[in-house]
């Protein structure tokens, strides 16, 4: 055989010479040609497998390993992300609220708004379900009337979980004033009444517990943003014997100016009585959501002073009750200005260091304010009048201001107001009944 080269390389006449059969016999090309079809089947496998895997866990940093890891380590335990969960419970919880409101709306709309039917002999009704009932008194064992703190929250998740927590936090807040000073506490998180949503909410609820607990005397409704920051200080409440409705306010700013926030409704007292629930009936038809609420915004902002252009609000609307029917109300009406009963978070957060120097727990006032209320901040929702990051920082000093209060009973306190870590601030003792642990804290 001649062979030609051309430049060192074999030519095409010297390629075409050589064949696979003159080396291989058949079986044996068979058999390689197999194997490569298998082989070709295992590579094709393997790499829509790395496709699915890549597409389902995240590209991440591709074809590095440790990275891979990770990513299949995270992966496999949990399967669906919490966030996901969480907005498809949100999305079915709005899907099932969104029907009942329309099946609401529907019923509400062929009659006029009631909170439910006329009760014109309540007072006579408690007096004969008092006589049924001898055990039962409006007062309890230390003689002071009966009083069940109300508050509750929206009964879906917050849309900022960070507002679950401190949600958690204002009700252990709630519960703990409660328990030192013999008040009983309800938390709804229920819509009683679909018309009645947002502001309006307590309007039916406090009538409910008005007619299903005979035996309190006073409602005590307090929004769930609002917090006791004086765990020592109790309500006056002998001052108001004579008086049906009690609220944080004053008489000028209401009855002379005519100033929607001359008095705040996030906390307010309100007897067990016929009075009572006329007010409501009066409060109320400003309530139902829709046309009726728009169209009472406007009549409220263009009668009161400063209000801005929004649908009619509790507040406002009780405001233009009293300024248009004072003589109907006004009477049985207290505006306290007193101490804070609702205190505006603002003006009071950034001086609890000073106050805790210069004073102690029991004023209730400026001194050392009663009830922190953080109006406008909204720590549940997804947007608010303040900053979420000032408002959250502000209620976890607000709450921790309180705490301490009631950690000091047991020796204890924050060590700074801006955290949740506590240090010890006195030893155990074998006696520990011959501590004082606050005496400004009366355990009733």
């Amino acid at each position: 055989m001649k062979y030609a080269f051309r430049r060192g390389l074999p030519t095409m006449q010297v390629l075409n010479s050589w064949s696979p059969e003159k080396i291989l016999s058949t079986p044996k090309i068979r058999q390689i040609q197999r194997a490569l079809y298998n082989l070709k089947i295992t590579l094709l496998c393997g790499f829509v497998t790395i496709l699915v895997l890549r597409g389902t866990i995240g590209a991440g940093n591709f074809g590095t390993p440790t990275q891979d890891l990770n990513e299949i380590r995270e992966f496999l335990p949990r399967r669906k992300e919490p966030a996901r969960v969480l907005t498809e419970v949100k999305q079915f919880e709005k899907k099932v609220q969104e029907e009942e409101e329309e099946v609401d709306h529907s019923v509400g709309s062929r009659m006029p708004y009631s909170l439910g039917p006329k009760i014109s002999d309540w007072n006579q009704q408690r007096e004969e379900w008092f006589l049924r009932n001898p055990h039962m008194s409006s007062f309890v064992k230390t003689g002071k009337p009966r009083i069940l703190l109300v508050t509750g929250s929206q009964p879906q998740a917050c849309d900022n979980p960070v507002g679950d927590h401190y949600l958690l936090k204002s009700t252990k807040n709630k519960i703990d004033y409660c328990r030192l000073h013999k008040i009983e506490i309800f938390y709804n998180m229920a819509h009683l009444d679909q018309e009645m949503a947002g502001f309006w909410a307590k309007l039916p609820l406090v009538r409910k517990l008005m007619l299903a607990h005979p035996e309190v005397e006073w409602i005590w409704w307090m929004d769930s943003d609002a917090m006791f920051t004086d765990m020592t200080f109790e309500l006056p409440i002998e001052r108001y014997k004579d008086y049906n409705l009690v609220l944080h306010g004053w008489d000028e700013l209401v009855y002379e100016r005519k100033n929607w926030i001359g008095l705040n409704t996030g906390s307010f007292l309100i007897k067990n009585c016929q009075w009572s629930l006329d007010l409501l009936d009066a409060w109320a038809p400003m309530g139902p959501k829709g046309s009726i609420r728009s169209q009472a915004g406007k009549l409220l902002s263009r009668s009161l002073v400063g209000r801005p252009e929004f649908e009619a609000d509790d507040q406002s609307a009780l405001v233009y009750l009293l300024v248009t029917e004072r003589a109907a109300w006004g009477d049985k009406v207290y505006l306290e200005s007193g101490y804070y009963l609702h205190g505006y978070w603002a003006i009071l957060v950034d001086k609890y260091e000073e106050m805790m120097e210069k004073y102690h727990p029991g004023f209730g006032d400026d001194r050392w304010p009663f009830v922190t209320h953080f109006v406008g901040c909204k720590p549940c929702g997804s947007s608010g009048e303040s900053p979420v990051e000032r408002c959250l920082k502000q209620m976890e000093r607000a709450f921790n201001f309180a705490d301490n209060q009631v950690l000091e009973i047991y020796g204890f306190r924050h060590r700074r107001l801006d955290t949740y870590r506590v240090k010890r601030i006195r030893n155990d003792t074998a006696h520990p009944l011959e501590l004082n642990a606050n005496p400004n804290v009366e355990v009733l």
